[in-house]
């Protein structure tokens, strides 16, 4: 029975049960209620849908999110329709073609979503010398996951506090480490339209932009969660059948 609950434990905190890392480079980031938190939660794909929104319109004018697949958006409710729309509005890169030119072309659903820039030192020269992270993995590359990404993104404070100098092109965040960073404050209050009328304030595009990145970095976290549950539960019931098994083996010698 010792090694069932050493089992049972560890899936528990495979599937999330266990509390996640709420400091990174030693700054606190508070914890936030998020509905895929625990063993039974799911995305909130409406959310997710947002995120995406988000990440279209706002931060996809420096941030990649070159390991992702356009058609990953199936996993958050849009249809197939809606996928192939979205794929066309970018153009990718193929070929070479029969004369040997690369050419563009419209994307389709098995592409990835294309990068912002040709190459990183594009995207440095763009960006003040700052090159913008990849946001495919984002989410779990962070220490504090999904709350980090709120907190970073909910963090900006200008002016800065007295206190502090700020380096020439810096912004205040007191969230990041340091609390000096590259990236300026991207989200204003209705700075988006929802097309689902959701009001959008800066802690509702925070919470809809790192639910979907919460996603993009593990697409396949509910059915993962689904698959943990019935482990579990097998692994309970498995356990009452070979207890009951062995007291009726041994119920003659007693």
């Amino acid at each position: 029975m010792r090694a069932l609950k050493t089992v049972i434990l560890s899936a528990a905190l495979a599937l999330g049960i266990g509390g996640t890392a709420l400091a990174s480079g030693g700054v606190h980031i508070p914890a936030q209620d998020w509905p895929h938190s625990g063993v039974f939660g799911t995305i909130d794909k409406q959310s997710a849908q947002r995120g995406f929104q988000i990440y279209k319109e706002v931060c996809s004018t420096c941030h990649s999110m070159r390991l992702v697949p356009i058609r990953t958006l199936a996993g958050i409710g849009f249809t197939e329709a809606q996928i192939k729309d979205i794929a066309a509005g970018y153009e990718v890169t193929d070929g070479p073609n029969d004369a040997g030119e690369m050419f563009q072309r419209p994307a389709v659903p098995a592409d990835r979503f294309p990068k912002p820039f040709p190459n990183d030192n594009a995207a440095r020269a763009a960006n003040g010398g700052a090159l913008p992270p990849d946001l495919s993995l984002i989410a779990k590359a962070r220490v504090g996951g999904e709350d980090y990404l709120y907190a970073f993104l909910t963090g900006f404070e200008d002016p800065a506090p007295a206190d502090v100098t700020l380096m020439p092109g810096m912004n205040y965040n007191k969230y990041f480490p340091g609390h000096q960073v590259g990236m300026p404050n991207i989200l204003m209050p209705d700075g988006v339209t929802y097309a689902d009328g959701t009001k959008a304030t800066v802690e509702q595009q925070a919470h809809d932009i790192a639910t979907f990145l919460t996603f993009v970095a593990e697409p396949h976290l509910d059915a993962r969660k689904q698959m943990g549950v019935k482990v579990i539960l097998f692994l309970i019931v498995f356990a009452g059948l070979m207890y009951a098994t062995k007291r009726q083996l041994w119920s003659g010698l007693h």
